[in-house]
Formats: C-alpha cells, sequence, structure tokens
C-alpha cells in the first residue's frame, strides 16, 4: 500500500504529517511511504532523514497526489488541492469539516473517501489517535509563554533584598485540554491561578494542578456530545459575564480557550471587561481565529486596549513544530493500524473511530453534523 506525506502549503503551518521515526514503523509493516521534497524543513526534519527511514522523496506534487492511496495532511486543505486527487483515494487531514463544510462537499463530489482528524471520538479506545488533543496541549503550553514574554512583571514570587515581590494572578478560560495544559504551566512558572469552565465537573482537574475554580452556577446543560463544552443561551452568557467580569479584573493575565465546534467563538471578556483591567495586564485568546473570546481581539495580531495587551495567535502548535508534528504522527500511525490490516485498506464502518472520523465516502456526506451544517437532509 503507497501512503504519501504532502507539504504544507498555508502560510503560517510548518508541521508535518509524518515524522521519520514513526516511517521507520511504518516500513517494517510492509508500507510505502512517499514524502513529498521538502515537506518536513520546517518541522526540521529533512529528506535525508525520511531517506534513511525508507521513505522515497517525491519532488513533483502532483505526481505524489495522483498515485497515492493514502494522502496525510496536517493543515486544512485549500480547495485548489481537491482537484489533485483521484477518485477513491482516502485522504486524512484536519479539515474543519463544520467550520467549513462545503469542503466536505467537495470531497464527496469527487468521491474522495475524507476523515476529518477533528471528529476522532474522545474515548479512551481512541485517545492515542486523538490528534485534537495533542496539539491543543502544545498550544495551551505556548500561550502561557506569549503571555509571560509580554508581562511588564515576575511570575513566581521572588524575596529580594529590596523587598518581596507578588506572583503574578493567571485566569485561565476554559477548562479542556488546552486550558489544564495552561494552567499547569502557569503553575510551574510560579503564578497564582484561577481557572472557569461552564462544565461543573472539571472543578476536580482544576484543583488537581493547583488552581482554584470559579464556580458559575448554571441553571442548564453545559455539555455537549463528545464531553465538549455546550453553547449556552444568552441568558447564560450574559450570567457568566457578569461573574467572571471581577477575576478578570484582578487578573495580571487571562488565558481564553473556550470554542464550540463549527460555531464562532463564545464571547467572555467584553471591552468593558478589559477596560477594568490593570495597566501591563495580558489577554491571550486561544480562540482568535473562531473570532474570539474576546472583544478586542484581532487574528494574528496584537493589539493594545488602555494599556492592555491583547494577543490573538493562530495555529499555535505549528509554532512548536517539531513536537507537535511527532505527536501528530503518533495519532496518524495509530489510526493507521486501525484502518491497515496485511498492508491492506480495511475500513470497517461498524467502528465506532472510522466511523466517527469519516466526513465523506463513496459519494456521500457521511457525517450528520456536516450535513446539517450544509442544510442536507436526514438520509441523503
Amino acid at each position: 500500500m503507497r501512503i504519501a506525506v504532502a507539504k504544507e502549503t498555508l502560510v503560517n503551518e510548518s508541521r508535518v504529517a509524518l515524522v521519520p521515526d514513526v516511517i521507520a514503523r511504518l516500513v517494517k509493516q510492509g508500507l510505502e511511504i512517499q514524502v513529498e521534497a521538502s515537506a518536513g524543513e520546517k518541522s526540521f526534519f529533512f529528506d535525508g532523514a525520511y531517506e534513511q527511514a525508507g521513505a522515497k522523496i517525491i519532488s513533483d506534487s502532483d505526481a505524489l497526489w495522483r498515485e497515492t492511496e493514502v494522502l496525510l495532511k496536517i493543515g486544512v486543505l485549500q480547495e485548489s488541492e481537491i482537484d489533485k486527487l483521484p477518485e477513491g483515494t482516502v485522504l486524512i487531514s484536519f479539515l474543519d469539516p463544520l467550520g467549513n463544510p462545503a469542503i466536505v462537499q467537495r470531497l464527496a463530489e469527487r468521491k474522495i473517501t475524507a476523515f476529518s482528524m477533528e471528529l476522532i471520538p474522545r474515548t479512551s479506545r481512541a485517545q492515542v489517535m486523538d490528534a485534537l488533543s495533542s496539539q491543543a496541549n502544545i498550544g495551551g503550553y505556548k500561550a502561557v509563554l506569549l503571555a509571560s514574554a509580554a508581562l511588564p512583571k515576575f511570575f513566581p514570587m521572588l524575596t529580594t533584598a529590596a523587598g518581596t515581590i507578588k506572583p503574578a494572578k493567571v485566569l485561565v478560560m476554559g477548562a479542556g485540554v488546552a486550558g489544564l495544559q495552561a494552567i499547569a504551566t502557569a503553575r510551574r512558572l510560579g503564578a497564582v491561578v484561577e481557572a472557569f469552565d461552564i462544565r461543573p465537573e472539571v472543578k476536580e482537574q482544576v484543583q488537581s494542578l493547583g488552581a482554584k475554580f470559579v464556580d458559575v452556577t448554571l441553571q442548564e446543560d453545559t455539555v455537549a456530545e463528545g464531553g465538549y463544552a455546550k453553547e449556552l443561551s444568552e441568558q447564560a452568557k450574559q450570567h457568566t459575564r457578569e461573574v467572571l467580569t471581577q477575576h478578570v479584573a484582578a487578573s495580571d493575565i487571562v488565558i481564553t480557550t473556550a470554542q464550540v465546534p463549527g460555531k464562532k467563538a463564545p464571547l467572555l471578556v467584553t471591552k468593558e471587561m478589559v477596560d477594568q483591567m490593570k495597566p501591563g495586564a495580558v489577554i491571550v485568546d486561544m480562540a482568535a481565529s473562531q473570532g474570539g473570546n474576546c472583544e478586542c481581539t484581532e487574528a494574528g495580531k496584537n493589539v493594545q486596549w488602555n494599556g492592555v495587551t491583547i494577543i490573538g495567535p493562530v495555529n499555535l502548535p505549528a509554532t512548536m513544530p517539531v513536537h507537535a508534528s511527532e505527536l501528530y504522527a503518533k495519532n496518524i500511525s495509530a489510526l493507521l493500524k486501525l484502518m491497515i490490516k496485511d498492508g491492506e485498506l480495511n475500513l470497517d464502518f461498524e467502528d465506532d473511530i472510522i466511523a466517527g472520523a469519516c466526513v465523506a465516502h463513496g459519494g456521500e456526506i457521511r457525517n450528520q453534523r456536516v450535513k446539517d451544517a450544509l442544510g442536507v437532509a436526514v438520509g441523503s
């Protein structure tokens, strides 16, 4: 079976879908791996290392896309790339199927079998394949480093001959994978940390990392399918902002991580809340690419608002491409192991992981949430 690793073409994408160590293991399993020339350069994995691992380097991008059976990417697919894929090809990548369902529709029309890594089920069995979590973990870590670099203060408490310096106060909004890593990183740097999440069941996880849980009691269900946070009613959103205002004002750093798949990021920090923050305070909005949790956020920019720095990073995992690529490659390798039996592709759609991640197959859109986003009738 021929598997190809495509070079990423997005400007801010420096990761690669497979790294040499993982390729070496796949080659031992009898798989033929082709890597587009210089695909790993931005993540510091060079062609020579891929060749030593047993991969074949392909300079002709069109030929690589045209002749493979399984194509691997990590960055979201561009529309111009879809036309390169021949009918029947298996594509595995982040596809943003709920944010851009038209891409899935085009893949279905081209009769591509497409798997979206965002839709890997969050189950114990699928944990090793959960690329969304592996990349969010990196993002949460890097967000705190960005905040610490921008903050005009120390993070830890320091006792000096000139007096004692108080530790920085950090508020993390959202206690998913990214938020929990942000909490842990801020604590390691010596900050006093609070954390908020609309899901009360994460309180124990927050406290286990040494942070205080900000409890906002809501009179509605807050957990969606797959354990993700659910979009709240306007009344619940207003109540949440009222409770959080005083915590935001007291914080030196606010890290926001709240996102709802396929929807605009919920507004958690209004301009009025930013106005109450101390001069020199920093907000890192990890939801910037989905509109932002902060009203002042601009995706890809650092904004100054009345002495407060608002950082709107886009694709934080790509800023740490070595480990981001290594973790993603392991996620992909585990998924390939499930799909391939005795060197041949064997897609068992009775398997909850394969069925859950597959968005298009045989000319049809398979995921109902994507159908809903496109307005496609049930059963079509």
